[in-house]
């Protein structure tokens, strides 16, 4: 298995969105990209931390390539817009890939240009690619959110 980290808004509709593709074996949403060390919820969402809600994906990269998964991102937000998505407006939000080596580094930047090539978003591609320090998982009652209610408050769906 392999992992993966992304941040593209409200955590709990980017871990309902891949969760519907095949070579994903696990999720866990969280926190990563800032400077507080430990950070919890009630932190994060003022904006002040420097962490944006993300998501841990496990895969089997012999179902999904990495790269498969960087086009399942784009495709889960617009990543055209700077710290926002949807309703959710901050820092938090923002759209983002954190690469573990040189090699996702390499595949997002292509990713980001062919995405740019196709023309599918009418403004520029905003996404950070920043190298991943520390994955901070989310409190319990936020993981696989969408699957514990019914109905929830995020643009993807």
């Amino acid at each position: 298995m392999a992992t993966a980290i992304f941040a593209a808004g409200c955590f709990w509709g980017v871990e309902a969105f891949f969760e519907r593709f095949e070579g994903i074996t696990k999720t866990r949403v969280g926190y990563t990209g800032g400077h507080v060390p430990h950070p919890t919820y009630e932190q994060v969402k003022t904006g002040t931390t420097g962490h944006a809600e993300s998501i841990r994906i496990e895969y089997d990269p012999q179902v999904i390539t990495y790269g498969g998964l960087v086009n399942i991102f784009f495709e889960s937000h617009d990543p055209t817009t700077k710290d926002r998505q949807g309703g959710d407006v901050g820092h938090q939000y923002r759209s983002a890939i954190f690469y573990q080596n040189e090699a996702e580094k390499a595949i997002a930047e292509e990713k980001i240009q062919q995405w740019t090539n196709k023309g599918v978003f009418k403004r520029p591609i905003v996404t950070e690619v920043t190298p991943v320090e520390t994955f901070y998982e989310a409190e319990e009652y936020h993981q696989k959110y969408s699957q514990k209610h019914s109905s929830f408050a995020c643009g993807i769906s």
